[in-house]
């Protein structure tokens, strides 16, 4: 169902976007672009620098809604009248619903499960029940479909408006007859989801439209030191739902002289996704990490690995108080303030597959920027070079800590 959000700016960036304004869309995504491109010249901040200067350097993470820089801001009383109404009334409801819908799959899942061996990888410590096939495999993806959108409601996304883009083909590189089919005359498959990363309501609403498997890893965000490695299949409820999704876990030290690592394990699984359409599909986040929506953040190549067809989508969260976009804010006071908030709209725009050139296959990090390129300007977003380092400064410098030492020096995985 579409319903296009009335008395609100579905496009929050072009209020908000520092510098001039895109050009228009083009299709051709390795064409130049004269796009803004934001550079961080460097990750050192001054005790100096005012919070306009900071918003200006790492504006891919700066929050414009009502509640402000790390959802802190101070609110106008009839703000705090309704956020205080929804805390009271709408938050326990929302959470109590919440968590009756995991149970519920978690049960689903279990009862599937039973009697039946995971698929393992021992030198990568790997274990799925994606593999899985019959009428378990069918239960648990449709259930799992049908109870994310299930979840996005009661978070209060009641539409969801997708789009489907139809990109025409540029003059210069033409179509071969048998450009994206296969030698049985069907088009090719893709073997990943590429997605702009905005929020952990990302992966909801993947869930509930395709139902990939994706890469359990080091949680991306400052205010989080988790690991999201391969103790996650052992957590109660998440582990066994994260094994039925297929999730390839993160391996934070090598036990084997045969360790392929995260990257051997996505090409693997993306070219097996491309060849074997029984097999779950691969969704990536290329960036890396959240953004606040507007802008697009470079493009790690382990998703292009494989020289297999992609099929790219583009999610936006229009909002009027608070922003979905989790980005300054820590994850504990997002949520809270998430399910305070009556009504959240999700904007999907998804793009066609696209099928690499012999060049992109060859050249992994040509291949992504192109596609990098290609989702900006469908997307209407703006590219930024910076990422998860800068992401860390930023927060590091709105709690107080300019000398940084720790943060500049920790890994971007």
């Amino acid at each position: 169902m579409e319903m296009e959000p009335k008395g609100m700016n579905p496009e929050p960036s072009k209020l908000h976007q520092p510098g001039p304004q895109p050009e228009p869309a083009h299709d051709d995504a390795s064409t130049k672009d004269d796009r803004p491109l934001l550079k961080s010249d460097s990750n050192r901040i001054s005790s100096s620098e005012s919070i306009e200067e900071l918003e200006k350097k790492f504006a891919a993470y700066v929050r414009y809604d009502v509640y402000g820089t790390m959802g802190r801001g101070e609110l106008p009383l009839a703000e705090k009248v309704l956020l205080g109404i929804a805390l009271v009334t709408l938050l326990p409801i929302r959470v109590v619903l919440a968590m009756n819908i995991l149970l519920l799959y978690y049960a689903i899942c279990r009862i599937c499960t039973l009697f039946s061996a995971p698929n393992r990888d021992e030198e990568e410590e790997q274990e799925d029940f994606a593999h899985m096939g019959g009428w378990r495999r069918t239960v648990i993806v449709r259930c799992g479909r049908f109870l994310s959108r299930a979840m996005l409601f009661v978070f209060g996304f009641y539409w969801i408006k997708e789009t489907y883009r139809i990109v025409e083909q540029p003059q210069d590189k033409p179509f071969t007859q048998n450009e994206g089919k296969d030698q049985s005359g069907e088009p090719e498959r893709p073997g990943a989801i590429i997605s702009n990363h905005v929020s952990y309501l990302d992966i909801l609403y993947h869930m509930s439209s395709s139902f990939p498997s994706f890469v359990a890893k080091v949680c991306s965000h400052p205010e989080f030191t988790l690991y999201w490695c391969s103790s996650v299949a052992k957590l109660p409820l998440v582990g066994l739902i994260s094994k039925c999704l297929g999730c390839v876990y993160v391996q934070r030290e090598s036990k084997s002289s045969d360790f392929k690592g995260v990257a051997g394990v996505v090409t693997e699984r993306v070219k097996e996704a491309h060849q074997n359409r029984s097999a779950p599909m691969m969704m990536l986040f290329p960036e890396g990490t959240t953004t606040n929506g507007d802008f697009l953040l470079p493009f790690k190549t382990g998703a292009f690995l494989a020289g297999a067809p992609v099929l790219p989508v583009i999610l936006r969260y229009p909002y009027q108080r608070f922003s979905p976009a989790w980005d300054s804010i820590s994850g504990v006071r997002h949520v809270i303030l998430l399910l305070c908030q009556f009504i959240n709209y999700i904007e999907v725009k998804r793009l066609p597959v696209y099928y690499p050139s012999q060049e992109e296959k060859d050249d992994p990090k040509l291949y992504a920027n192109n596609v990098r390129r290609l989702m900006a300007r469908e997307g209407d977003l703006v590219m930024s070079d910076i990422g998860l380092a800068e992401k860390r400064v930023y927060h590091a410098a709105l709690n107080g800590n300019n000398s940084l030492p720790s943060v500049l020096h920790q890994k971007d995985d």
